[in-house]
């Protein structure tokens, strides 16, 4: 069985080169998206295009003329076009609501050849030539590059670079293969690195846009404060009534879908950067297929949201090598998360507060809802797992991330 690791590592960055990495990932987003149109349709998902070599065969030459990247880089962006396509595909066939892939955040994926690997350092491809970049290590061991990127066991994969405009700095998020060698001899039994999971999950609600099992909150304040904003104007242009004001709308309209999308992607980008950076392997929501009944007071802009959010998540996340599930959404905002407890009751919310009435835990009650919806994951991985005629013992670990520890495969039993 294949086995995925990925090791962050802050890279220091010439400052000369600084903006020829700026100028090629501007370049890689635009040849991900030239790629996304040409494999989408709004007709069938059986006219979308999820074969690389059909993409790659019918862009390359033109995206090559576009910019000044080099061949691997117009290739894996033409990839990641495809494998976001793909990923829409699957959703559209369960009858799920979806659109064209549309890549907005700062991000290049290198393979094997774009970028060299050395002990401390890497060297990147860019539009101008190659540049060498050492790696900022945590002073603390052992770290996930020492035991992934150094160990002989992993070889390297197609690796993501990353750059965080709040603190100006680069990442390169290191990603590293090995086979289990047992499992590829058909041994009844599952290994822990090819069973252990770590799950980040997420809560999408009204008050607070999402919210993770780690703690991290999206308030929804201003996004519901612009859209209020898009809503009165929208107003004072119809009372107008005249065919400058119609035309004056109709713009307003394409300003306020493109600040959604945008706003969302953002979002999106960041529950991606949690899971990345707690080490997750899955991201894991409520399914939404009911979430109108269920929040009959949500508006249609939160519920617009909600299937954003989870929808750009689903194709962000397997580009960085976390995959995205769903989970059933009964009770998980009544359910105490406490291992120890797990008391369920109608009488434990109470808006925006959580308060068993059980054992007396007191927290939000969104991020006592997003650890359920972690561990509710977790237990139905392990079911699986136990009732799989090649399980074993099924006892192969399940994390959920949570503020201040994880909860491990013992507590989820």
């Amino acid at each position: 069985m294949e086995v995925r690791r990925t090791a962050p590592v802050k890279l220091v960055v010439p400052d000369e080169r600084r903006d020829d990495l700026h100028e090629s990932a501007r370049q890689f987003l635009h040849c991900a998206n030239r790629a996304a149109e040409f494999c989408w349709s709004d007709d069938s998902y059986t006219d979308c295009v999820t074969a690389n070599t059909t993409a790659r065969d019918a862009l390359y030459d033109e995206l090559r003329e576009e910019t000044d990247l080099t061949a691997n880089l117009v290739q894996e962006a033409i990839r990641r076009a495809v494998q976001a396509t793909k990923g829409c595909v699957e959703r559209w066939k369960q009858a799920k609501r979806v659109s064209q892939p549309e890549f907005t955040s700062w991000s290049m994926l290198y393979d094997k050849r774009s970028a060299t690997f050395y002990r401390n350092k890497v060297s990147l491809s860019t539009i101008n030539g190659r540049v060498e970049c050492d790696f900022e290590l945590p002073s603390d061991s052992p770290t996930p590059y020492d035991q992934y990127v150094l160990s002989d066991e992993f070889e390297y994969r197609a690796s993501t670079l990353q750059y965080d405009k709040a603190t100006d700095e680069f990442y390169f998020h290191i990603t590293t293969r090995k086979y289990d060698s047992e499992e590829d001899n058909d041994s009844s039994e599952v290994s822990e690195d090819a069973g252990h999971q770590t799950v980040l999950g997420i809560d999408l609600g009204v008050n607070s846009l999402a919210v993770s099992s780690t703690g991290r909150f999206w308030q929804g304040d201003d996004y519901d404060h612009w859209c209020r904003e898009f809503e009165k104007r929208r107003g004072e242009m119809q009372q107008r009534g005249t065919q400058a004001a119609h035309k004056a709308l109709l713009r307003l309209g394409k300003r306020e879908e493109a600040w959604r999308k945008q706003y969302i992607h953002t979002v999106a980008n960041e529950i991606v950067s949690e899971a990345v950076e707690h080490d997750c392997d899955v991201i894991v929501f409520e399914d939404l297929t009911d979430i109108r009944e269920r929040l009959p007071h949500a508006k249609w802009h939160h519920v617009w949201a909600f299937r954003r959010v989870f929808e750009y998540v689903s194709y962000k996340g397997p580009e960085e090598g976390v995959s995205v599930e769903e989970v059933e959404p009964n009770h998980t905002s009544q359910r105490c998360s406490r291992t120890d407890c797990g008391f369920t009751h109608g009488d434990n919310r109470h808006g925006e507060h959580f308060h068993c009435q059980k054992c007396g835990y007191e927290v939000n009650a969104d991020y006592n809802a997003a650890k359920n919806i972690g561990v509710r994951y977790g237990r139905k991985r392990q079911h699986k797992l136990r009732s799989s005629p090649k399980s074993g013992s099924g006892d192969a670990p399940v994390d959920v991330r949570v503020n201040g520890g994880t909860f491990t495969r013992a507590e989820l039993s």
